[in-house]
Order: C-alpha cells, then structure tokens, then sequence
C-alpha cells in the first residue's frame, strides 16, 4: 500500500486569503484597519511602515515572529508559512491604503 499526500499549488490568492484569515484571528484586535489601538504611532499604514524601514515583507515578518516593544512574538502561535501569509498581507494592505 502506497501513501501519498496531495498537496495544492500555493497561489498569490491563497496566501492573501490566508493571510486576512491569520490577521483577522491574531492582529486586528489591535490592528484594526492597518491602526493601532495601543501606540497610535507604529501602524500598519505605509507611510510609518517606510519611515520605520519596515516596508518589506522579510522586515514585517521578524516582527511578527519576534514581536518588539508592546508588540507580542506569534513564532510559537504561527508557522513560518502563516508568518510570511500574514506578512504578505499586511504589505499588500498597506500598499492599498487599508482598502
């Protein structure tokens, strides 16, 4: 007997989709809308993201997984893959003005 496991492509829309999944259930308690309920300064719009150098897919993710200041570590929460899906998003939201 023979056992093998089907695995599905990963598309740019299901990363997106999973990211907004992952942001929805561990961010937006405190990140509604790319804001920031706690320091109002260090949210999720483009403009701070690129003042604070954080305006990369790789810099959001350290964040994530490492948290800093207020900001919670999600590495023992979330895979490197729901890491880099959240990330993605969160840029690609960003980019888009929180629309």
């Amino acid at each position: 007997m023979v056992l093998f496991t089907v695995v599905q492509p990963v598309t740019a829309d299901t990363l997106n989709s999973n990211g907004a999944k992952i942001f929805e259930s561990n961010c937006a308690g405190c990140h509604i809308n790319g804001g920031n309920i706690i320091r109002r300064g260090k949210n999720l719009k483009l403009k701070v993201l690129r003042k604070n150098n954080m305006d990369s897919v790789d810099a959001i993710s350290v964040i994530v997984a490492n948290g800093k200041n207020n900001m919670s570590a999600y590495q023992d929460r979330l895979t490197v893959e729901e890491i880099q899906a959240v990330s993605t998003y969160v840029l690609q939201q960003a980019e888009n003005n929180w629309k």
